[in-house]
């Protein structure tokens, strides 16, 4: 095929001058990333209750198998990355980020009807463990892509406010999520959500992914894939582009490693917090589920009020800075913060988590946006995707296995303040290599 030519500035002027169509991209991306990560995180935050339904028993060892499930979504979500952003790049974003909706909420809501282990045996972990990789599948291709649906919208003076809300939307779901599963717990009881109530927040996920589906239907094609689209641009095989070209490649290199701090500050500190409270931090110290949920829910308002303003930020004075300021504030807070969290107090708890939101707010707020404007339209979704899902297998995925059987092994619940302390080490020093992309116009090419 030709090389395509790149937009010219009249291109990019139309097609992103219209202020409505950025708002409803904006919501369109900002809902699907609710019901995406209400389906995703309420694996996490309710862990708990899944070990002792699904996997047989609350003792470690069922624990860890539930680990072991999480884990494995995290395995899928490159073959999910792979397959969605090679559609994505080839036939466009809108209609398989609405199909990735009905795939993740079915599955979701199928887990809330698993038969329990005394029920069905070994079959049980087995039906969990198959819908966590369509989870997880669907997962690698969710987040690119919404990103690149709205990123491709945006204006680019604004781009990065305008897909903080994508952010917003994923931490908006945990805190519905952690909410939602506390007002049960004290509705029903712990043994009510132990025998039952557990599978109420997975089958809400059914309804939560008709809505997401509906709204992303309604949506057009985003206008520089458009573009691409009327000219013959588009390119026929984006896995082999992204693979034969040297620079796209060492792009995704990058993309592995500078989000390294995203995935402690995500599922440490919001997905897995919950069982972290209430199984890690030794005989005297746990909480209750519910002090652990109310201890999330907190955090959780604390960086949903945060990520907006960190990305008005960044459009203000650029992404390098706010992401270097955020990995900074993490790696000093995250010791001090864990040392108050391990006390057991619940009001100290909430303080801690609170300072460690606000620190990875300028995280969870820039790095999409950066990861986003490193790629060309051609093979945006299909480099984003890969890069990013190998990035969260590393420094995501195996978290809560990883820091579940360092605390056993040592008894030192301290340890997710070193990952913590680490991967903003590792974002740090990526960071270097990355180039200052504040209100530049996408490349096309």
């Amino acid at each position: 095929m030709t090389a395509p030519t790149p937009l010219s500035t009249e291109q990019v002027a139309v097609v992103t001058a219209d202020g409505k169509m950025v708002r409803k991209a904006t919501i369109a991306g900002s809902v699907g990333s609710f019901v995406e990560w209400y389906d995703y995180g309420i694996y996490g935050l309710l862990a708990t209750y899944l070990a002792i339904n699904i996997m047989g028993g609350a003792e470690v060892g069922a624990l860890f198998l539930t680990n072991i499930g999480f884990l494995v979504s995290f395995i899928a979500r490159p073959f999910g990355s792979v397959i969605c952003g090679y559609l994505g790049d080839r036939l466009g974003r809108r209609t398989l980020l609405a199909a990735l909706l009905i795939l993740i909420s079915g599955a979701t809501a199928c887990i809330g009807l698993i038969p329990s282990h005394e029920v069905i045996g070994i079959a049980a972990p087995i039906i969990l463990i198959l819908l966590r990789v369509l989870q997880g599948f669907s997962a690698g291709g969710e987040v690119a892509g919404a990103m690149a649906f709205v990123g491709e919208y945006a204006h680019n003076a604004t781009r990065n406010f305008a897909m903080s809300f994508i952010a917003v939307g994923s931490f908006l779901a945990l805190m519905f999520g952690s909410v939602f599963s506390a007002v049960l717990i004290t509705t029903l009881g712990d043994a009510s959500m132990e025998a039952w109530g557990w599978r109420i927040p997975f089958l809400l996920a059914a309804p939560l992914g008709y809505i997401g589906f509906y709204i992303r239907r309604k949506m057009e094609e985003t206008p520089h894939f458009e573009a691409l689209r009327e000219r013959n641009s588009v390119e026929r095989n984006p896995l082999k582009r992204v693979f034969t070209s040297k620079k796209t490649l060492a792009a995704i290199v990058l993309a592995i490693f500078l989000p390294a701090l995203n995935g402690p500050g995500y599922y440490l500190l919001f997905a897995y917090m919950p069982t972290y409270l209430k199984t890690s931090l030794g005989e005297g110290h746990n909480f209750t589920m519910l002090q652990a949920l109310v201890v999330t829910a907190c955090s959780l308002v604390a960086i949903v009020i945060a990520i907006p303003l960190m990305a008005r930020l960044s459009d203000a004075i650029g992404r390098k800075k706010v992401l270097a300021a955020s990995a900074v504030a993490v790696a000093v807070a995250a010791y001090p913060a864990f040392a108050l969290i391990t006390t057991g107090q619940l009001g100290l708890a909430i303080v801690a988590t609170i300072i460690m939101a606000l620190a990875f707010s300028g995280t969870a707020a820039v790095i999409h946006t950066i990861l986003t404007e490193m790629f060309p339209t051609t093979v945006r979704y299909s480099a984003y995707s890969i890069g990013f899902s190998i990035s969260t297998i590393i420094f995501g995925g195996s978290a809560p296995l990883i820091m579940t059987e360092i605390i056993k092994a040592t008894g030192n619940s301290m340890v997710p303040a070193f990952a913590a302390i680490i991967t903003a080490i590792i974002t740090l020093v990526a960071l270097i290599f990355v180039r200052e992309t504040r209100g530049l116009p996408l490349r096309d090419e």
